[in-house]
């Protein structure tokens, strides 16, 4: 999710939330494509080619809010792709930073400039505690449309690789009628045109597809999966030698220590970071 403290809701009740979301337009195994519900050609990956391809350990920083604090001894950046300035992505990359950047594909901020033409049927729920930020349909060619245009801008501003974040609209209260495998669908998409691009491409979240996702993607992102006793879940990344990315967020900066403490090393081979929850440049990282 972007940087601002969210309302964190426990597994059980993110579940009954899912259960009063609308009913699936379509059945589970099935898309919508052109105004009707059907079976889904799979195709086997884009190629990744020369895209970068971090392993477990590598260190990296993730900024998306105040002044960029590129001066750090880190491997790899993730920092916004609207908001960061050229002058940024230079030092990175003249310090051998890898520069990762980060848009929403699966919701609508309402402050960024490239929203203007999504049709109101694209527009689906807001998310809680996320101001100007609702869900999008996946699945309406405006919004692949969309997509694919950040991912030009990434690729134009030279990142190296991309952090799509909200691809998990399926598990959530979206009021667009997705299923979990047009999420799949989606995901995939957005895998093989970031490759098409020379980028690379990290899986943020979205733990229950991870099985079907890791082929296409070459590392993931996770938050608080400590917090929900699932971090054990990310070793089909780390097992294949794919890097995990992990952060555990506090409220209160001053409890950054005592937190790192109980989660550092939970997991497997996973890259822990403490931050705030503004995602400012504060970090506190795990040895």
């Amino acid at each position: 999710m972007r940087a601002r403290s969210p309302l964190l809701l426990s597994p059980l009740l993110s579940t009954l939330l899912v259960a009063c979301a609308d009913a699936p337009r379509c059945p589970t195994g099935e898309v919508w494509l052109d105004g009707a519900c059907e079976a889904p050609s799979w195709s086997d990956p884009v190629p990744s080619g020369d895209a970068w391809q971090p392993a477990p350990g590598t260190a990296w920083q993730w900024q998306l809010t105040g002044d960029l604090d590129t001066d750090l001894d880190v491997e790899m950046f993730d920092l916004d792709l609207f908001d960061a300035p050229d002058s940024a992505l230079d030092a990175l990359h003249r310090a051998d930073v890898r520069v990762v950047c980060y848009f929403s594909a699966g919701t609508v901020e309402d402050w960024r400039d490239d929203v203007g033409g999504l049709p109101a049927a694209a527009i689906g729920e807001p998310l809680p505690e996320w101001e100007g930020e609702r869900w999008l349909d996946v699945m309406h060619p405006a919004v692949r449309d969309l997509a694919e245009g950040r991912l030009d801008l990434a690729a134009a501003r030279g990142c190296d690789a991309v952090e799509p974040d909200n691809v998990d609209a399926y598990a959530n209260d979206h009021g667009l009628g997705l299923n979990a495998t047009e999420q799949l669908h989606f995901n995939r998409f957005l895998a093989d045109a970031a490759h098409t691009r020379g980028l690379s491409v990290g899986l943020k979240n979205d733990l229950d597809q991870l099985e079907d996702l890791e082929p296409w993607f070459d590392w993931a992102l996770n938050e608080e999966c400590a917090s929900y006793d699932e971090c054990g879940r990310l070793g089909v990344f780390t097992g294949a030698g794919k890097a995990a990315f992990h952060v555990e967020y506090v409220d209160d900066w001053s409890d950054a220590s005592d937190h790192a403490a109980e989660v550092c090393g939970v997991g497997p081979a996973l890259d822990t970071l403490i931050k705030p929850w503004d995602l400012d440049a504060r970090r506190l990282a795990c040895p």
